[in-house]
């Protein structure tokens, strides 16, 4: 089988070209990339963050990025739908691998996530991370803003995440309404999508609720979300249970009436026009999860932000 590959994670000799791994088998980087620490090269780093101690009801998502990869194996080699290509061609991407937090010290997660995610950030390739709770959005917003200014965001998901907190909480919960008050969004840009919950603060940010977003077609909501994101530099966080659980029972605070992966993920589809600079898929939690249905989900979030950047490229080519 000389066309075939195995091990492509490790054993890959450029960035670029589709993998032939077989799916039940080889290194599970996300779908097949090189495993590497060296960023030269690289248009797009796919990179986990372990880290679940900020959730207030099931933990576990510290397994999300492992979750992930798994799932992603079966994106490997075939021209990935619905892009219809090779997202590799002409595309650099590697598997960074995960951030190395210390579980013990969880005061030191912020810092030491925020200076990996500027080191990445800063080096001109595109960021998709892997949580992880939803509290690792945080720093990485942070990163980017740094070097982008106050972001629009994009938020897929069934919490507003608000809530107040002094600045200093390790919190899933509060992180949106750090992010406004701190500068680091921008409210009158952003949108939350899918939301199902009530906080005691919007912080001026559009929500789309879960029972109106089922009424809507995709090509609705896609026109909320581009009115008020307009030509702003965005960020697109989508925590897994934005997804009804019928669609994503694997993660740590579960709602039901929420949409289908079919719905939002031709959502994402449509939003290649916007300026995206980073963007991540958190709240995967494999125990909870049956036959990789959430973690399949979340593979297939993180492989649409990739096959938007290529077909940018592509573009841009022309």
């Amino acid at each position: 089988m000389p066309a075939k590959t195995i091990d492509n994670g490790f054993t890959a000799r450029q960035l670029t070209g589709a993998a032939s791994d077989p799916t039940h088998a080889g290194a599970l980087s996300f779908m097949r990339r090189r495993y590497t620490k060296s960023l030269e090269g690289a248009d797009v780093v796919v990179w986990g963050i372990p880290f679940d101690a900020a959730v207030s009801n099931r933990p576990g998502a510290r397994f999300g990025p492992q979750a992930i990869r798994r799932a992603s194996a079966i994106f490997d080699n075939d021209p990935q739908y619905p892009f219809d290509a090779d997202l590799f061609e002409d595309l650099a991407v590697i598997d960074y691998g995960d951030c190395l937090l210390d579980y013990g010290n969880h005061q030191e997660t912020p810092a030491t996530i925020e200076r990996e995610a500027a080191t990445l950030v800063n080096s001109g390739a595109f960021v998709v991370s892997m949580g992880g709770d939803h509290f690792v959005t945080w720093p990485i917003l942070k990163a980017h803003a740094a070097k982008y200014g106050p972001l629009a965001m994009i938020q897929f998901d069934a919490h507003q995440d608000t809530w107040f907190d002094d600045g200093k909480r390790i919190d899933h919960g509060s992180f949106v309404g750090r992010a406004v008050r701190d500068g680091v969004i921008d409210a009158s840009r952003s949108i939350q999508v899918g939301i199902r919950t009530h906080a005691p603060d919007d912080c001026g940010i559009q929500m789309l609720y879960g029972y109106d977003v089922e009424e809507m077609r995709a090509d609705e909501i896609v026109a909320s979300i581009k009115a008020r994101v307009g030509d702003a530099k965005a960020y697109i966080t989508f925590d897994i249970d934005c997804l009804d659980p019928a669609f994503a029972p694997g993660t740590g605070t579960p709602v039901a009436g929420g949409p289908s992966s079919a719905k939002m993920l031709s959502v994402l589809r449509k939003l290649g026009s916007l300026d995206i600079v980073g963007a991540d898929i958190v709240e995967v939690a494999p125990a909870y999860d049956h036959a990789d249905i959430t973690a399949i989900a979340g593979a297939s979030v993180a492989m649409h932000y990739i096959g938007l950047l290529a077909e940018r490229r592509s573009r841009l080519a022309k």
